[in-house]
C-alpha cells in the first residue's frame, strides 16, 4: 500500500509535527520526517484529529433509499470527517435480527468511505412491545453493541428495565430517545413563549427530563449502561450531571444544531427548522455548551436525518423532523466551542472521536495520533471560511437548517486506515 507524509500538522491543535502513515497504520511521529517515496500533504496550520465518530446517524438504508442510501450517508460522512458512523435502526424493515444489521454492516464494507457499526432495534418493529434478538445481533457479524428504538421512546418502564438488564451481558448500552410519549401527542415544537406566539401545540422539557430521570435510576438499579440520546434541555444537563455524581454509568449525547438553534426560527415557518428533539430556548443551548465543555455531555452525534424534498416543502404540521448533519458538524462545533473558548482542538477530539468510540465499543477508531495506531485522521483547516451550499453536498438530502450560514472550517483530507477518502476537501 501507498505512503503518505503529512508534513507540518498541529495534532489536536498541538505544536506542527509530520505524520508518516504506512499502509493502514501510522508508522511515525515526529518532526522532519523523510518523505522518501510517500506522497506529501503540506499541512501547514491545519488542524490533525483522529477520525471522527458519529453516534447517532440515519442512514435510511432499507427502506427509504430516497433519503439516503449506506452509500451516500458514508460519503457525506467522509467529507465531514468521519472514519466510523453508528447507523440507526428504523430502517424498512427495522434493523430488530441479526439479518438486518448485517446487511448494513456489509453495505457499509463495499462501500468503503467510513466503517458502519449498525444500531440494533431495542423492541421488535421499534413498537415497545417485546424485547429484539439482542442477542442475536451483538452475536452477528455486525456485533451490534448500541441498541435504540430512536425515533421512538422505550416508554414501558419494565421493557426499558428488561433491555438494561439483557444488554449487561455482552457489555452493551441502551441509546434512550427520551420523550414521554402522552406529554407530547401532537407536539411540534418547543413548549414556551414562542410556541404560546404561534399556537403551535407544545413539546414541554420535562417530557425529555422525565424520562432520562426515570432510566438513569433504572440502570443505577440494574447496574448497566443507558445512553441519552440528543440531550436537548438545561434540566436535562442537570439530571445527567447528578447521574454522574453517584458514579452511575450512564453517557450523553448533544447534537450540533442543538448548540447553536433556537426555537426563535421557528418564527419562519420553516420545515427546514423542525426537528425532533425541538430546537429549544438560548438559556438551554447555553447550558449544553456548558455541560458539553465540562464533560457532562460525553460527546457530539450528528442525528443525521435526512429526508427527500417533498417531505420538507411542505407546510408545517405536515413536515416531517429531522436535519442532516454529517457535512456540517465539525464546522458548527469549531463555530459554537473553539471560537468561543469553550473547547480547545484536543476537547474537540476527545467529544467528537475519542469518547463515542468508547461508548460504541467501536475498536480501531477514536485511536491517539501515535506510531502504531489505526491510520483514521481527519485533517482540517480552521482558517478556512464559506457560506452553507447544500447543492454540494454528497448527502442525497439537502434538509440543512445552515443554508446560507458562513461556517468555519473545512475537512481537507479524511483517511480510512490509510486509504483516503476525501483529498484537497473533495471525495476521491
Amino acid at each position: 500500500m501507498s505512503k503518505t507524509l503529512i508534513r507540518g500538522a498541529r495534532i489536536l491543535g498541538g505544536e506542527p509535527q509530520d505524520v508518516l502513515i504506512d499502509g493502514g497504520t501510522i508508522a511515525a511521529v515526529g518532526t522532519s520526517l523523510e518523505a522518501g517515496d510517500a506522497t506529501v500533504i503540506e499541512a501547514d496550520g491545519k488542524i490533525l484529529l483522529p477520525g471522527l465518530v458519529d453516534l447517532h446517524t440515519h442512514l435510511r438504508e432499507p427502506g427509504r433509499e430516497d433519503s439516503e442510501t449506506v452509500l451516500t450517508g458514508t460519503r457525506a460522512a467522509a467529507v465531514g470527517g468521519y472514519t466510523a458512523v453508528h447507523a440507526m435502526a428504523n430502517t424498512f424493515p427495522v434493523a430488530d435480527t441479526a439479518g438486518v444489521v448485517e446487511q448494513v454492516w456489509r453495505l457499509g464494507k463495499e462501500h468503503g468511505y467510513c466503517d458502519v457499526q449498525p444500531v440494533g432495534a431495542v423492541t421488535v418493529g421499534l413498537e415497545g412491545k417485546q424485547l429484539a434478538e439482542l442477542g442475536a445481533m451483538a452475536d452477528s457479524a455486525a456485533g451490534v453493541r448500541v441498541f435504540s428504538d430512536d425515533g421512538k421512546c422505550v416508554d414501558d418502564a419494565v421493557i426499558m428495565r428488561r433491555a438494561l438488564e439483557y444488554v449487561k451481558a455482552f457489555d452493551g448500552v441502551v441509546a434512550q430517545h427520551a420523550q414521554e410519549p402522552r406529554l407530547t401527542e401532537g407536539a411540534q415544537m418547543n413548549e414556551g413563549t414562542v410556541s404560546g406566539e404561534l399556537g403551535l401545540t407544545g413539546w414541554p422539557s420535562v417530557a425529555e427530563e422525565s424520562i432520562i430521570a426515570r432510566d438513569v435510576l433504572l440502570a443505577a438499579h440494574v447496574g448497566s449502561r443507558v445512553h441519552i440520546c440528543h440531550l436537548s434541555t438545561a434540566g436535562s444537563v442537570e439530571i445527567v450531571r447528578w447521574a454522574k455524581s453517584k458514579g452511575w454509568d450512564v453517557t450523553a449525547e448533544v447534537t450540533p444544531h442543538h448548540l447553536l438553534l433556537t426555537d426563535e426560527l421557528v418564527r419562519s415557518y420553516n420545515p427546514v427548522y423542525k426537528v425532533n428533539p425541538p430546537l429549544r430556548t438560548e438559556a438551554d443551548v447555553m447550558a449544553l455548551r456548558e455541560a458539553l465543555a465540562d464533560g457532562t455531555i460525553d460527546c457530539v452525534a450528528t442525528d443525521h436525518a435526512p429526508h427527500p424534498h417533498e417531505d420538507k416543502d411542505c407546510e408545517w404540521a405536515a413536515a416531517a423532523m429531522g436535519m442532516v448533519g454529517l457535512e456540517t458538524a465539525l464546522a458548527v462545533v469549531q463555530h459554537t466551542m473553539v471560537e468561543t473558548g469553550l473547547l480547545d482542538w484536543a476537547g474537540v477530539a476527545d467529544r467528537m472521536s475519542f469518547r463515542p468510540a468508547v461508548i460504541g465499543r467501536l475498536a480501531g477508531h477514536g485511536r491517539p495520533v501515535s506510531a502504531g495506531e489505526p491510520a483514521n485522521l481527519t485533517l482540517v483547516d480552521p482558517a478556512y471560511r464559506g457560506v452553507v451550499n447544500p447543492a454540494g453536498f454528497a448527502s442525497r438530502s439537502r434538509n440543512t437548517p445552515y443554508e446560507g450560514i458562513e461556517l468555519p472550517g473545512q475537512v481537507i483530507a479524511t483517511f480510512l486506515r490509510g486509504k483516503a477518502t476525501v483529498m484537497d476537501g473533495k471525495l476521491t
